[in-house]
């Protein structure tokens, strides 16, 4: 890749509108299901695989799963996303309110 190339690829990852909310992490040999939360969901797909990958996410249920059934039998869904007009009341307490409802709407596990 050239310089300026790299440079361009660069300031557009930098520019680009980040959305936060709620995703699923689901089981499909099990049926088990986890919810969580993410400030930015074009990003959160790729930490989880790493994390499970490597043997070392901190939710035990997730990471047994992960073990017994193997990469294949999991799929990633968005569930919802959160725009800064609606984060705007406080992020945090409107993200652990909207993970909550999931969680009870999937019965899924928090993350």
């Amino acid at each position: 890749m050239r310089q300026d190339d790299r440079k361009a690829a660069i300031a557009a990852y930098r520019e680009r509108k980040v959305v936060g909310g709620i995703y699923l992490l689901r089981c499909v040999a099990s049926g088990e299901a986890w919810a969580g939360q993410a400030p930015d969901l074009a990003t959160i797909r790729n930490r989880l695989w790493f994390t499970l990958r490597q043997g070392s996410h901190r939710q035990r249920s997730l990471q047994a799963a992960w073990a017994a059934h193997g990469e294949d039998a999991f799929a990633f869904e968005a569930l919802e996303r959160l725009d800064e007009k609606a984060l705007e009341a406080g992020r945090e307490r409107v993200m652990k309110a909207r993970l909550a409802h999931w969680c009870a709407q999937l019965g899924a596990d928090a993350l």
